[in-house]
């Protein structure tokens, strides 16, 4: 694993007084690995940088030390398949809430772990549930404070679905881990990247993907109603990839089977992974 700047042995020691694990007071990336190839690893180290921008959290070193680290990772540990968690908290200091002294260093933690593509349920499809959006209104920072996701995603596997699609009143915001699409009339649908939702690594995918199919987009709010009405649901996610949604709820959507704009940015996304790596 990555302890700070050194590839160590896994510990599984922590200081109980890490921000981290006290206030949730860090971010964090996970960024998955193909073929023994982080995807789109620029991406998600150009967010982590903006995260920490905006909860006023120096990072420990560049960016290019950060992406040869765990580059550097995947490779001692033969990772041909899996993912790479990685996260920057602001450091172990006496439990205060403000920010702690400037003597204080940020802890960066990064780990590996084997875990296979989803390509069955990518092919074939998932259901998913309607749920309240709880979280904060800066949703758009990827930090550790991840319990409303949790508590949603809990009720998604109680009522095995593979996810819970979030929704502030009637506005549909995305999902516990992942962002939402519909395909309404052969156009798509999805909520801007604004401070309501992550604006994920697949999406931003996703969104090119469509300029250059010359597929109509539109980054705009749309209402539960139009998600249960929709002729086609997918969810973006890295690992996920993209996964067609057929059933939320009691509601089936559209046919009940994997609409055929969903499989084209499936088919186009699977290709644009190819070149990447």
């Amino acid at each position: 694993m990555l302890w700070n700047d050194q590839i160590v042995e896994r510990r599984d020691c922590i200081n109980i007084e890490d921000r981290g694990y006290q206030f949730g007071d860090g971010i964090y990336e996970v960024i998955g690995v193909y073929d023994g190839k982080p995807l789109l690893l620029t991406e998600h180290m150009e967010r982590l940088e903006r995260s920490a921008r905006e909860v006023q959290l120096t990072l420990p070193s560049s960016i290019s030390n950060l992406k040869n680290r765990l580059e550097d990772l995947v490779s001692l540990n033969e990772l041909e398949e899996g993912i790479i968690y990685m996260q920057v908290s602001r450091g172990a200091a006496p439990r205060w809430h403000e920010f702690p002294a400037d003597d204080i260093s940020p802890v960066t933690i990064a780990y590996t772990r084997p875990e296979e593509r989803m390509t069955t349920i990518e092919n074939q499809g998932a259901t998913a549930i309607l749920t309240e959006d709880i979280r904060w209104l800066r949703c758009d920072i990827k930090t550790l404070n991840l319990l409303p996701n949790v508590l949603a995603k809990q009720k998604a596997v109680e009522h095995q679905a593979i996810e819970a699609i979030l929704h502030r009143g009637e506005t549909v915001t995305e999902a516990s881990a992942s962002n939402v699409f519909i395909v309404k009339d052969g156009e798509l649908y999805t909520h801007p990247a604004n401070n309501f939702i992550l604006n994920g690594i697949t999406r931003k995918k996703v969104l090119q993907i469509c300029k250059e199919s010359a597929l109509k987009l539109h980054e705009e709010t749309y209402t539960v109603t139009d998600l249960l009405e929709a002729d086609e649901v997918f969810i973006t996610a890295t690992k996920l990839d993209v996964i067609p949604i057929l059933k939320v709820d009691e509601h089936t959507i559209g046919t009940g089977s994997p609409g055929k704009v969903t499989k084209k940015i499936v088919k186009a996304f699977r290709a644009l992974y190819e070149q990447e790596v």
